[in-house]
């Protein structure tokens, strides 16, 4: 029997793969099986108990490996790092997968894709090649490309930078975003619904996340406080905002937003909203706001405004519906008052969200299985090298095009 793992360790990462989950078990059989390893902050009571939403969604759990989620400094991010390392390869090794499905730049994942290489399992990669030039993501997210065998990334930009790392080219795939796959699929609550499950009436909100710059995280604590500050500028907005990842200053900006929502009356904090609460909610928001790609890949479908604080997402692929602010309150409420502007309002409901038509989890999970059965994955890389000139620079656009 083929065995297909697939990894999720955070609320954001599940709800990204969610719909590959759904598109690769339906070609389970007796001869293929697709393993949901629940891992890192979903089994943690301090991040929500994430893995509740995982049940409640319908999809099987087949194992729960805990490990470490401590984010107050340096150490613990490693300690963490070594936790998964040792218990995803005893795993990997006892179980011998034929291929593991990991997403994005999580320092958990760097973990599960080194025990991966380290037990000889083929990883398949989603969101590969995108820039987050504010965060160590940036390192990770590429360093788990050169490690992968399969790319599915999520715009032509990312194609090419994967290109660029010698990669080869019949292993790279643009098939968009499984974000955009949530969006038509997921985002099902009326207004009122949504804002009634949180225990919130009729009203004009903003939805989002701030999460820690982990290359600057010695400033957490004055960023989400100019945040605040921000927040507290427009009383006539409720600001729904959900708790930070396990980061490091990810504690502290939780322990703030909780300390916050009890003295500001427009501020309403959530360990997690789940998916489909998340999603319905965003459709009905004055605008997205935080840091968090949901902001930058998501909100544009619905043709709303983002707020995009400091350099976190510096680098993706943007639309004409972002805004990009500094981190002090005078940029971000300058910023806020441009996501109200009616024209500007008007501008985002045009915009063409790059990210994808909606197919991705059904292209990418053919791919994989046409993959595991054909049998003849090897795991010799071979460095693809792109011709190079005018000292050093790639070949010109339609040179590279016409190679690709």
């Amino acid at each position: 029997m083929e065995k297909i793992a697939i990894v999720t360790s955070t609320r954001a990462e599940f709800g990204l793969l969610s719909p590959v989950i759904i598109a690769l078990r339906a070609y389970e059989s007796n001869d293929l099986k697709v393993e949901l390893l629940v891992t890192g902050t979903h089994l943690s009571n301090e991040y929500g108990l994430t893995k509740d939403e995982i049940e409640h969604s319908g999809l099987r759990i087949d194992k729960e490996i805990y490990v470490s989620v401590n984010s107050k400094q340096e150490t613990d991010i490693s300690r963490n790092q070594a936790d998964v390392l040792i218990k995803f390869t005893e795993v990997f090794c006892k179980e011998q997968y034929s291929g593991v499905v990991i997403l994005g730049d999580r320092y958990e994942m760097l973990a599960v894709a080194i025990a991966a290489g380290n037990t000889q399992i083929p990883i398949f990669h989603l969101c590969g090649g995108d820039t987050t030039e504010g965060a160590a993501d940036e390192w990770i997210r590429h360093s788990i490309s050169k490690m992968s065998y399969l790319h599915f990334v999520t715009n032509q930009e990312s194609y090419r930078r994967v290109l660029q790392m010698g990669e080869n080219p019949g292993r790279i795939f643009n098939y968009g975003s499984t974000s955009i796959d949530n969006i038509l699929h997921s985002a099902t609550m009326s207004k009122w619904e949504a804002l009634e499950s949180i225990e919130l009436s009729e009203c004009r909100y903003a939805i989002g996340t701030y999460h820690p710059v982990t290359l600057e995280s010695r400033d957490v604590e004055k960023k989400i406080r100019e945040f605040l500050e921000a927040v507290k500028n427009f009383p006539e907005i409720e600001f729904i905002v959900t708790k930070s990842n396990a980061d490091i200053g990810g504690m502290c900006i939780n322990n703030l937003l909780d300390l916050a929502e009890k003295e500001i009356g427009n501020l309403h904090v959530f360990s997690s909203l789940g998916m489909v609460r998340y999603l319905s909610l965003m459709r009905h928001a004055e605008f997205v706001i935080g840091n968090s790609s949901s902001g930058i890949i998501e909100a544009p479908t619905f043709g709303i405004p983002t707020v995009n604080i400091g350099d976190r997402q510096r680098g993706r692929l943007q639309t004409g519906s972002i805004i990009n602010c500094e981190s002090d309150r005078q940029s971000i409420s300058v910023a806020i008052r441009k996501a109200l502007d009616e024209e500007f309002r008007m501008l985002c409901k045009n915009v063409k969200n790059p990210y994808g038509d909606g197919r991705a989890a059904s292209r990418i999970a053919e791919k994989i299985v046409e993959t595991v059965e054909g049998k003849q994955i090897s795991l010799k890389k071979k460095f693809y090298d792109l011709d190079v000139s005018n000292n050093g620079s790639c070949l010109n656009e339609w040179t590279l095009e016409e190679k690709c």
